[in-house]
């Protein structure tokens, strides 16, 4: 008889180590799994909060922000007004898995899986992942942020700091590259080439507000629309690279922290193009595990009861007419469309030979779907293998809400084959970064006149910006460029919807 893995519900770490020894087994002789090298960590809920409130990442610097955000959480879960992760993985080589050390001997076996070689898998082969991420090199380089924020906290002061990394945090979002095309990441060369690099931005930065004339004169300078772009490298969708480079009165520490700044904001960036891929992949391989260790007679029926009872409350689903309705659960559509291409691989239909005829009828569940973890995002993911059968399963349907018509709301995709491949085209939509994040960019600087900063918002499907987030970002913007800042929302026919203009905050004269 085979050996159980645990009994009951308690758990030390030989068992642990137990738990993952057999987990990696199944992952890698069963799932062919290609993971990172694990390390497990098991903390306490504090600690658990702590990570809520850094973004899961250890090494992290201080900042304000942090703490208000570990305040909110604990007082939540201290009324019961919120539950905590049963995990937190880090993208990381080796890869960091938080485990609650309240779990019992099934979840920390659940979410070792989970996390530990579901996540992991899709961490290390996922495309995106590889190209914006280093894996390798993010622990040193948190090391060196957080040495480096300490630094300039104690020379600077921390009043000074947090004002530069308020505004940087502002604008993280727009921070980011969202095409290749730059050489990958190597983070752990940034610290070395910290300060080759400042003393060559303050020789850029000579050279280029060298051209600029002397004085408030209003006239067009000599240099040339086309030059001054290629000067300043417009447009410019990247908000802080373009401020490091071009700002013309930050500090070179300041410049390093908009960097850093920049830095973990493009770490994150994949992850919010696969929040369906990440978490259907770990939840598909957690289930896959969990079942085969059963299977094996490792854990018992009891333990097993556990589990299911864990994981369907993770893949729930509210239906649309449900008051707990917010939108589409990730783990519940992620996992649900990838046992739907195990059914289709498996299992197809005439209607699924007809939709998917790559993979009809493959029956390599394991090779397509690691194919397709690796080589998809959110909506290309959905775009390509959410199925008519899936659909009907989930029931679902397009609602056209254009407060322009008079008609109002109106159904205007059902259950047929027209219907069904707007469903889909719709839902892959509102994972696509590309239209529900502001498009936002640099077009030009008034050299010649008051150094005021040119910004375009392209507004798509009339979606234009808050007016009280956009001013109180802009704030910021123009507190680091120390000039006005102009932000000009335009339709796709360029036509101008609106304007906004903020003015610098006067410069503290510790700073100045």
């Amino acid at each position: 008889m085979t050996e159980r893995l645990f009994e009951g519900a308690d758990w030390d770490f030989h068992t642990l180590q137990r738990i993952t020894d057999a987990c990696e087994e199944v992952a890698k002789n069963d799932l062919g799994l290609d993971v990172y090298p694990n390390q497990i960590e098991v903390i306490t809920a504090e600690q658990m909060l702590d990570a809520y409130s850094s973004v899961g990442m250890p090494l992290f610097y201080k900042h304000w922000s942090f703490g208000k955000q570990f305040a909110y959480h604990e007082a939540s879960y201290r009324k019961g007004l919120m539950g905590l992760a049963y995990e937190i993985v880090i993208n990381s080589s080796p890869c960091i898995s938080y485990l609650m050390e309240e779990n019992t001997a099934t979840m920390q076996t659940l979410v070792i899986a989970h996390a530990a070689f579901g996540h992991n898998h899709f961490f290390k082969n996922n495309y995106l992942f590889k190209q914006w991420t280093d894996a390798d090199g993010i622990l040193d380089y948190l090391d060196f942020a957080k040495k480096y924020v300490t630094s300039c906290e104690e020379r600077y002061g921390r009043t000074e700091v947090e004002r530069t990394l308020d505004a940087a945090h502002a604008l993280m979002s727009h921070g980011i590259d969202r095409y290749p095309g730059k050489k990958k990441l190597d983070l752990r060369e940034e610290e070395k080439r910290a300060g080759r690099r400042r003393q060559h931005e303050e020789e850029v930065f000579n050279d280029l507000w060298r051209t600029v004339p002397k004085g408030a004169s209003k006239t067009r300078s000599a240099i040339s629309l086309e030059r001054r772009r290629k000067l300043l490298g417009l447009p410019q969708e990247n908000l802080l690279y373009f401020l490091e480079k071009s700002a013309p009165r930050l500090a070179p520490w300041q410049r390093e922290l908009l960097r850093i700044v920049r830095h973990i904001a493009q770490y994150f960036y994949p992850q919010s193009q696969t929040k369906v891929m990440n978490e259907g992949t770990a939840t598909y391989v957690h289930y896959r595990i969990m079942t085969k260790l059963h299977e094996q007679g490792r854990i018992s029926d009891g333990n097993f009861l556990e589990f299911l009872g864990s994981h369907t409350n993770v893949v729930f689903q509210p239906e649309f007419d449900d008051r707990r309705f917010s939108g589409f659960n990730p783990y519940a559509l992620g996992f649900a469309m990838m046992q739907d291409i195990e059914r289709i691989v498996t299992r197809p239909e005439d209607e699924d030979r007809e939709w998917f005829p790559d993979i009809a009828g493959k029956n390599d569940v394991m090779g397509v779907l690691r194919d397709v973890w690796a080589n998809y995002r959110d909506e290309s993911f959905i775009g390509q293998f959410l199925s008519p059968k899936l659909m009907r399963q989930l029931r679902m349907f397009h609602l056209h809400d254009d407060p322009e018509e008079r008609a109002g709301i109106r159904v205007d995709a059902i259950h047929d084959e027209r219907g069904f491949r707007r469903v889909r085209r719709e839902l892959a939509r509102q994972h696509d970064v590309g239209y529900i994040d502001a498009n936002i960019e640099v077009v030009d600087v008034d050299l010649s006149g008051d150094r005021r900063l040119i910004l375009h918002h392209h507004v798509i499907k009339g979606s234009q910006l808050n007016e009280t987030d956009a001013k109180r970002v802009l704030q910021h913007l123009a507190d680091l460029w120390t000039y006005d800042v102009s932000l000009i929302e335009v339709d796709a026919q360029d036509k101008v919807l609106r304007e906004y203009v903020v003015s610098p905050r006067p410069i503290p004269a510790a700073v100045a």
